[in-house]
């Protein structure tokens, strides 16, 4: 059996070595980088099984470097990123660009153990149902010649929990579907009120991505009145004041 093959980031050297030599034990084989620059030259190197990531690093941090490869599919593995300085907010945008996973520092041995095998099964998971999908496709595709394949780093959605009870959680679960290209994440183990929060805050942040920023066109796209629309976007923690002064800067310079 090869063993998994993974990539710390870390521009501390402290960290570095202790991931290493705990990830070591447990029969991974480690590589490390100390920098954006180091990391992106090891992976045309090495085709790598899971990357720890951290956030703060000099020169180019790791959510950038996260969105560069997430972009050019450099990395066909999953990713967890790494902060001391960890927030809800800078969790939602790491897993938002791609992350599988968050862990805050001090990393325990347990956390860094059980978070590396579940993304690492979870990824197994990913790849297991983008083959299926692209099998079913490729079957469709040859009854019908005109239509084009999906590739699987493409694929329109991905399986990140594929609901399999664990040791940890031995009920039944309903399993967990990301969609990339949306920014949405669908857990039906939620309560109702959760899920329509991420809806919402789906739908609206990214026709505003679309829309330019302009808060008028969004309220225009949604049909929804503006003050209305304000508060919306305050209670699902979107900032409307940002886009609101953009727009004036915008609407004064024309």
């Amino acid at each position: 059996m090869n063993m998994k093959k993974i990539l710390v980031v870390d521009d501390e050297l402290g960290i570095r070595n202790l991931l290493s030599e705990i990830l070591e034990d447990e029969g991974y084989e480690v590589h490390t980088a100390e920098d954006a620059a180091s990391a992106r030259q090891i992976v045309t190197e090495i085709q790598f099984d899971l990357i720890l990531l951290d956030i703060w690093m000099p020169n180019i941090d790791g959510i950038t470097l996260l969105k560069e490869w997430k972009r050019t599919q450099s990395i066909p593995c999953p990713v967890i990123m790494m902060s001391g300085h960890g927030t809800i907010e800078t969790a939602m945008e790491s897993t938002r660009f791609g992350a599988m996973d968050f862990l805050e520092k001090p990393i325990t041995l347990k956390r860094l153990l059980e978070t590396c095998q579940r993304v690492l099964e979870q990824w197994d998971s990913i790849k297991e149902a983008n083959a299926a999908t692209l099998k079913r496709q490729t079957v469709t595709a040859s009854n019908s010649p005109n239509q084009s394949l999906p590739t699987q780093h493409n694929a329109y959605y991905r399986v990140i929990d594929s609901g399999i009870p664990t040791a940890t959680q031995p009920e039944a679960r309903i399993p967990i579907v990301e969609i990339p290209a949306l920014g949405i994440v669908l857990d039906f183990n939620k309560n109702f009120r959760d899920m329509r929060d991420e809806f919402e805050r789906a739908y609206l942040s990214r026709v505003l991505e679309f829309r330019g920023g302009s808060v008028s066109a969004l309220s225009k796209h949604s049909e929804l009145e503006r003050t209305h629309l304000y508060r919306k976007l305050k209670g699902l923690g979107i900032d409307p004041v940002k886009f609101i002064s953009a727009e004036n800067r915008d609407h004064n310079r024309s």
